[in-house]
C-alpha cells in the first residue's frame, strides 16, 4: 500500500485494517500501523477517531518505544481531535523525570506541532517556569525541540516568558563562549549551530534585555561570533558558521547595539559582499539591506557602494550555470542601492542604474526604471536633472516604464513655470531621433502642446516645425496617443494668434479626417476641437494654459511596495518611510501652510487614481457630509505610505475591550470606497469638511466638451477629489462607548483615539489617547473640548507634536452639573505633511455615566414609589418600534446603562400581541432627570445598537413571572 501511494496513486482501501494494525502488541505490527496511517489518512478522517483511544495508552503507556511511535504520528498528522484529547498527556511527558531523553524529545516536537496548529485548543498557560525549567536540561536533544517549542510559544505571547530570556542567554553562553557540548552535537568544530540558530530567534521576540549583566553577557557572545566567522573553503561549514552569524547579525540590529558593533557588522558584510561564491554574497547583500533598519550607520554603508554597484553588473562565471541566483543576487544589489540612497549619493546611483538599464535583464527592468523614478523624484538636486532621469528612462526603456512615471513628470513641469522652457526643448531634442517609443510621444506631445510657444524664437521651434515633427509620428502610435496629439494640434492652434492660414488649413483637416473615426472618444475629440478652433481669438480663453495640479501622494511609492514581497524589500521601503530625507530642489509651487507660512521644502508625492474609481462610486457632492461619518475632506494621501499594516496602537493598553481594529493597511482604493456603503448616519455636529486647499477643478477653463475629457487631457484622472475616509463607523464607535468605559472613539489611516474613563457620582475622569500610527510625526495637534452647559470639563495640556509610532494621554476631568442629554464635542486636529485634518467627534460622557445604581427592597421601595404621584416625577409612555431582545440582553442593557434590576421588583409590560411595544414608567425626585432619563432610555430600546454580551447560565428554576426571570438571570 505505502509503495503504491508512493508511486503517486490514490489508496483508498485497507485504512481500516492500518488503523486496526496500531492496536497490535508486537512491535512490527504496531510500527507498520502507525506508519500506514500517517500517511494515507489526514486530520479529518474519520477512522482517526477509532484510533485515539489506542495512541492515548501507548502514550502513556510505560514502553518507550511505543510512546515514540504514537508521538510521531500524532506530530504528522497534528488534527484537531488529537489536539483536544491527547494535548495534556503530551505535556506531562515533557516534563517528566522519568522519561527518556528521547521520549521528551519526540513530546516536545509533538506538542510544538499540535500548538501550531491548534494555539487555542493547546492550553499552554502557566507553561512560563515549566518553559524556564526545561532550558535547564543537559542533554542537548531536548534542550532543541525544547527550544524550538518556545520559539512558537514567544512569538505568540513574549510576555508571559520573560523568565526564559536570561536562559537563553547561559544557553548561548554554554555552546559559543564554553563550548560544553557533546562531541556528537559538534558540526565543523561548530557546537550545535541549530541550537544557536533557534536561541538566537527566540531572543528576537523579546523586545529588550533590561538587566544589564544579562545584556553584557548577550553582546560578549555576540561579539564572539562576529570576530570568531570568516569564509572558508569547506563549503558545510561555512554554511554553519554563517547560519549562526546572520542570526547574530538579526538580533544584534534587533537590541540595537552600541554604533561600534554596528559598524563591525557592516564590515563583516563589506567581506562577504565581495566573495565569489554566490550564496555568501546573496546572503551578505541582504542582510546589509536588513541593516538599512538601523539607524546612524547609513554613512558606513556607503563605503561599500561601488562594490554593491559592481554586485549589481557582475557578469560573472556563474551566469551560465545557476543564472536565477544570480538574478537574485543583482536583484538584492537594487534593494541595497535603493534602501541607502540618499541627497549625497542619488546622482551617483540613479546614473549607474541608467547605464545598467540598457544591460539588464528584462525581468528586472520594470523594477530598475520604477526605483530609479523613485529616486530621481526624491533626491533630484535640481529640477532640470530630474526632467532629464525621467527622459532617459522613457527612452531607454520605453516598453517598461509605466504610465505612473510620464505623469508625474508632466506634473512637476506644469506645477513649476521655471522649468517649462527646458522641459519642452528636451523634449523637442527626443522627437528629432528617428525611432523613439510611444511613452516618449505622448510626454513630447503634451509637453510642446502646453510649452512650444516659449521656445518660438528659437531654431526649429516655429509652431509649424513643431507640428510638423509632432504629425510624423501620428501613423505609428496607438489611439490612445492619437488622442493627446488631437489636443496637442489645439493647443498649437490656440498659441499661433494671429492665426497661420496654412497651419490653420492643415490641423483643420487632420479634424475632419477623424470626425468619422470609429473610436468614439477620438471622434468627439476631432468634432469639439475644430468647433472650438473656429471661434478665433476667444480660443486662447477656452484653451487656456492647465492649472497647477494639487499635490498627492505617489502612486510610484506604492507600486515599489507591491513589486517585491519580501523581507529585505519591506525592510527598504520602511527605512524610506522612516527616514522622511527630501529635496530642496523638487518644490511645488504656490503651496502654504494653514497659518500662511511657506511649508518645509519638500517633494510631495502623487497619488494617481484611475478613472475608473471612486469618483463614480459616490457622487454627492464633495463639500457634503458622507452617511458614514467621513469627517474631513482632504485632498492628498488618500492611503497610508507604510508598506506594513497599521498596529493598533491601544491593543496593549484596552485588550480585549477595544473596539474591532482596522482592516489591514494595504487596502484598495475599491475597499475604501465600497466602506460609504450600508453605513449608519452621524450627527451633523461631528462632521466637519475641511477644505485643504482650493479645489482645481473649479478653476478649470472649459475647452473640452465632456468630463472624460477633463481627466484625460493629460493621459490620466488628475481632478479626482479624495474624500478622507476615517476606519469603521464612527457613531457605531460612539454608541459602543455610551454604554462601556473603554474603546476606540476614532481611527483613520494616520491617527487614532481611544478613551478610557471611570466614574464616581457627578465626576468623571477620561484619558484620551492620541496615537499616531504613521512612520512621520503629526504636527500643529490640538484638541478642544467644546461641552455642553451641564457639564464642566478641564483637558490637561495636549502635545503640538505626535512623535512616530508614538502614544501621547491627555487627562480629562468632567463634572455634571444637571440632568441632560446633550454631549460635549472633542474638536480634534492635526497636520499630516501639509495636510490639515480636522474632525468633531462626540464624546461619551452621557446622562447614565453619572447614575450609581443601589440594591433596594420591597418595603424600600413601594413607599418612595408610591409617593412620587405623577407628571411631571413620574411620567409614563407607550414605547413603539422596540428592537425585540431575550431577556438576558435587556438586562445586559439596563447593566450597561448603571440601571440595576432588583430581584421581585421587575415587571415587563408588553403587548401580547405585538412585541415591538411596551410601557414604560420612569420616576424620580427631579422632573428633569425623569424626562431626560425616560428619553434616553427610549433611545437604548428603539434605535441604539448594543454590543452583543456573552450569554449567562439559565436559571435554576423556570419561573412564569418576567420580572422574577430577569432578576434570577442576574
Amino acid at each position: 500500500m505505502l509503495y503504491i501511494y508512493m508511486l503517486g496513486y490514490d489508496v483508498d482501501f485497507g485504512h481500516m485494517e492500518a488503523v486496526s494494525l496500531i492496536s497490535a502488541p508486537k512491535y512490527p505490527e504496531k510500527q507498520v500501523g502507525y506508519i500506514v496511517t500517517s500517511c494515507l489518512l489526514n486530520e479529518n478522517h474519520d477512522f482517526l477517531r477509532l484510533a485515539i483511544n489506542t495512541v492515548r495508552n501507548d502514550i502513556i503507556g510505560r514502553n518507550e518505544t511505543f510512546q515514540c511511535l504514537a508521538l510521531t504520528m500524532v506530530g504528522n498528522i497534528g488534527g484537531r481531535e488529537f489536539a483536544e484529547s491527547l494535548a495534556p498527556d503530551v505535556q506531562k511527558l515533557i516534563i517528566s523525570s522519568s522519561c527518556r531523553p528521547l521520549v521528551r524529545k519526540k513530546a516536545a516536537l509533538c506538542l510544538l506541532r499540535l500548538y501550531r496548529k491548534n494555539p487555542d485548543v493547546v492550553n499552554v498557560d502557566g507553561w512560563a517556569d515549566r518553559m524556564a525549567q526545561l532550558l535547564d536540561e543537559r542533554d542537548l536533544g531536548v534542550l532543541t525541540s525544547s527550544m524550538s517549542l518556545l520559539v512558537a510559544l514567544v512569538s505568540n505571547n513574549h510576555e508571559a516568558y520573560w523568565s526564559c530570556l536570561p536562559k537563553c542567554v547561559k544557553i548561548l553562553e554554554r555552546l559559543a563562549r564554553n563550548q560544553d557540548v557533546p562531541q556528537e552535537y559538534t558540526y565543523y568544530g561548530i557546537p550545535s549551530p541549530w541550537l544557536q540558530v533557534k536561541t538566537m530567534r527566540a531572543l528576537q521576540y523579546f523586545p529588550t534585555v533590561e538587566d544589564p549583566n544579562t545584556r553584557r553577557s548577550l553582546f560578549e557572545v555576540l561579539q564572539r561570533i562576529l570576530m570568531g566567522t570568516d569564509v572558508v573553503k569547506n563549503v558545510n561549514k561555512n554554511n554553519a558558521s554563517h547560519a549562526v552569524l546572520f542570526e547574530a547579525l538579526a538580533l544584534v540590529m534587533h537590541l540595537d547595539a552600541e554604533k561600534e558593533m554596528m559598524s563591525q557588522c557592516i564590515a563583516l558584510l563589506g567581506k562577504f559582499i565581495a566573495v565569489r561564491e554566490p550564496n555568501i554574497r546573496y546572503l551578505g547583500l541582504e542582510n546589509m539591506t536588513r541593516m538599512l533598519m538601523v539607524t546612524d550607520v547609513h554613512d558606513i554603508i556607503k563605503r561599500h557602494q561601488a562594490q554593491i554597484i559592481t554586485s549589481l553588473k557582475d557578469p560573472d562565471i556563474s551566469d551560465s550555470i545557476v543564472p536565477p541566483l544570480v538574478f537574485c543576487i543583482r536583484r538584492r544589489a537594487l534593494d541595497l542601492l535603493y534602501g541607502m540612497c540618499d541627497v549625497s549619493n542619488a546622482k551617483d546611483i540613479v546614473e549607474e542604474l541608467l547605464q545598467y538599464l540598457s544591460t539588464a535583464d528584462f525581468a528586472m527592468r520594470e523594477e530598475l526604471s520604477l526605483k530609479a523614478a523613485i529616486l530621481a523624484e526624491k533626491f533630484a538636486p535640481d529640477l532640470s536633472w530630474y526632467v532629464d532621469v525621467i527622459l532617459q528612462l522613457i527612452d531607454k526603456a520605453g516598453d517598461f516604464v509605466s504610465d505612473d512615471i510620464w505623469f508625474r513628470v508632466v506634473q512637476f513641469v506644469t506645477n513649476n513655470e521655471d522649468l517649462q522652457p527646458y522641459a519642452a526643448a528636451k523634449a523637442r531634442e527626443y522627437l528629432d531621433k528617428p525611432a523613439i517609443h510611444e511613452t516618449m510621444v505622448k510626454v513630447s506631445a503634451y509637453l510642446l502642446g502646453e510649452y512650444s510657444h516659449l521656445l518660438a524664437r528659437r531654431p526649429g521651434c516655429s509652431p509649424k516645425e513643431i507640428f510638423s515633427i509632432i504629425h510624423e509620428k501620428l501613423p505609428t502610435v496607438s489611439m490612445s496617443t492619437v488622442a493627446i496629439l488631437l489636443s496637442t494640434y489645439a493647443k498649437i492652434l490656440m498659441h499661433t494668434q494671429p492665426a497661420d492660414p496654412e497651419l490653420q488649413n492643415q490641423i483643420w483637416t487632420i479634424f475632419n479626417k477623424y470626425e468619422s473615426c470609429i473610436e468614439v472618444e477620438i471622434q468627439q475629440r476631432a468634432v469639439e476641437y475644430f468647433a472650438l478652433s473656429r471661434k478665433g481669438v476667444a480660443l486662447m480663453d477656452i484653451l487656456a494654459e492647465m492649472p497647477k495640479f494639487p499635490e498627492r501622494q505617489s502612486s510610484l511609492i506604492k507600486k515599489a511596495e507591491d513589486v517585491e514581497v519580501d523581507t529585505a524589500e519591506q525592510s527598504a521601503i520602511k527605512l524610506r518611510a522612516q527616514q522622511q530625507q527630501t529635496s530642496t530642489a523638487l518644490v511645488v509651487a504656490d503651496q502654504s501652510s494653514a497659518n500662511g507660512t511657506s511649508p518645509v521644502n519638500q517633494l510631495g508625492l502623487v497619488k494617481v487614481p484611475s478613472m475608473s474609481s471612486s469618483v463614480d462610486h459616490n457622487s454627492t457632492d464633495p463639500g457634503m457630509a458622507q452617511p458614514n461619518g467621513t469627517l474631513t475632506k482632504v485632498d492628498p494621501q488618500p492611503q497610508p505610505p507604510s508598506p506594513s499594516p497599521s498596529p493598533d496602537l491601544l491593543g496593549d493598553l484596552l485588550g480585549p475591550l477595544a473596539i474591532e481594529g482596522p482592516p489591514v493597511a494595504g487596502e484598495s482604493e475599491q475597499n475604501v470606497v465600497s466602506g460609504l456603503e450600508g453605513v449608519a448616519a452621524v450627527d451633523a455636529a461631528a462632521i466637519v469638511p475641511v477644505t485643504v486647499q482650493t479645489n482645481a477643478v473649479e478653476n478649470l477653463p472649459c475647452w473640452m466638451g465632456s468630463p472624460r475629457f477633463l481627466l484625460d487631457r493629460a493621459g490620466f484622472s488628475d481632478y479626482m477629489l479624495w474624500l478622507y475616509i476615517p476606519i469603521g463607523n464612527i457613531a457605531e464607535r460612539f454608541h459602543a462607548l455610551c454604554l462601556k468605559d473603554s474603546g476606540v472613539l476614532y481611527e483613520d489611516p494616520y491617527v487614532q483615539i481611544g478613551i478610557k474613563a471611570e466614574w464616581r457620582g457627578h465626576h468623571g475622569r477620561l484619558v484620551l489617547f492620541l496615537g499616531n500610527k504613521n512612520t512621520s510625526p503629526l504636527f500643529s495637534v490640538q484638541a478642544l473640548i467644546l461641552p455642553p452647559s451641564h457639564l464642566k470639563m478641564e483637558l490637561s495640556l495636549v502635545p503640538e507634536t505626535i512623535p512616530p509610532r508614538a502614544q501621547v494621554q491627555c487627562p480629562l476631568e468632567v463634572m455634571n452639573l444637571r440632568p441632560s442629554r446633550d454631549v460635549a464635542v472633542l474638536d480634534f486636529s492635526y497636520k499630516f505633511n501639509t495636510n490639515m485634518v480636522n474632525v468633531k467627534l462626540r464624546l461619551p460622557a452621557v446622562l447614565n455615566k453619572f447614575l450609581q445604581p443601589i440594591t433596594v427592597s420591597a418595603e424600600e421601595f413601594f413607599p418612595q414609589w408610591r409617593s412620587l404621584s405623577g407628571p411631571p416625577l413620574k411620567l409614563q409612555e407607550v414605547v413603539r418600534g422596540v428592537r425585540p431582545m431575550p431577556l438576558l440582553e435587556m438586562a445586559n442593557l439596563f447593566n450597561s446603562c448603571h440601571l440595576i434590576v432588583c430581584p421581585g421588583l421587575t415587571r415587563i409590560e408588553t403587548d401580547p400581541a405585538d412585541r415591538t411595544q411596551l410601557r414604560m414608567t420612569v420616576a424620580s425626585g427631579d422632573p428633569t432627570l425623569t424626562f431626560e432619563l425616560k428619553e434616553f432610555i427610549k433611545e437604548q430600546l428603539v434605535s441604539i445598537p448594543t454590543a452583543p454580551r456573552p450569554p449567562a447560565p439559565a436559571p435554576a428554576a423556570p419561573s412564569n413571572d418576567p420580572g422574577a426571570m430577569l432578576a434570577g438571570l442576574l
